[in-house]
């Protein structure tokens, strides 16, 4: 089993609340004493960890530039999801509600989106294994635990498994700024897999071509697009909202 470096007190109390066992060696920053760290050392000290105490720069210098808190910690690498375990995930969800990502490289932009995702009840995160940002300690920062909760499936072929999904009875919507209705013109019950573009080109030509529908946000503002994170939680949460009718 792999290691690797989070950052972030939260990042790191997310583990330590889903999977403890995970961390491995934590290192806090030297003179900092507030209430919120000390009760972070206790509970490392409850599951066997002792942390380590170093100057900024050498916290600095483990999460590479990160904004990380005065916390870093080296745990177990989270295992890679791939089409096999989508499709694990499928046969144990009645009325699946997915989340697909088409070119999300921004590592900022994804954590945000799998804390969204998280918010909305999304069973799983679906993007490609290449031009895209991938489970990095930013991802699970920004993501305020979100990360260790979502599953996130890196597929080899984005067309193919969004046919996969179809097959399953997974209606495939996708947003495209030029589609002819609105997401509240829309009308969304049973399996779902919302499907999100990279913020400067959209969606692939490809990944469009398997949509079952397109809709749009509309724009009543000067701006022609909203952030991806942002566009995303309009989208889930008034999926959302008509699942819960």
């Amino acid at each position: 089993m792999s290691n690797e470096l989070i950052f972030g007190i939260h990042a790191l109390e997310s583990l330590l609340d889903v999977h403890p066992e995970k961390v491995l060696e934590v290192w806090l920053l030297k003179g900092r004493d507030d209430e919120r760290l000390n009760r972070l050392q206790a509970r490392l000290l409850e599951v066997g960890v002792k942390a380590q105490f170093s100057n900024r720069s050498a916290l600095d210098n483990k999460a590479k530039g990160g904004q990380h808190q005065g916390v870093v910690a080296k745990v177990q690498a989270a295992p890679i999801l791939n089409e096999t375990d989508l499709a694990q995930l499928l046969e144990n969800q009645a009325t699946p509600f997915l989340l697909v990502l088409d070119g999300v490289t921004d590592p900022h932009n994804l954590g945000a989106c799998l804390r969204t995702a998280d918010a909305a009840g999304v069973h799983g995160v679906i993007v490609p294994k290449d031009n895209s940002a991938g489970l990095t300690p930013v991802v699970r920062k920004v993501a305020c635990g979100a990360a260790e909760v979502v599953p996130l499936f890196q597929v080899t072929n984005l067309a193919r498994t969004l046919r996969m999904l179809q097959d399953k009875g997974i209606w495939v919507v996708g947003t495209a700024g030029e589609a002819d209705h609105s997401v509240y013109q829309s009308t969304f019950s049973g399996a779902q897999a919302l499907v999100m573009g990279a913020e400067d080109k959209g969606m692939r030509r490809l990944t469009r071509e398997h949509c079952d529908e397109l809709v749009s946000i509309p724009m009543a503002g000067s701006v022609s697009s909203l952030n991806v994170s942002v566009a995303t939680g309009v989208c889930l949460f008034e999926m959302v909202r008509q699942r819960i009718k």
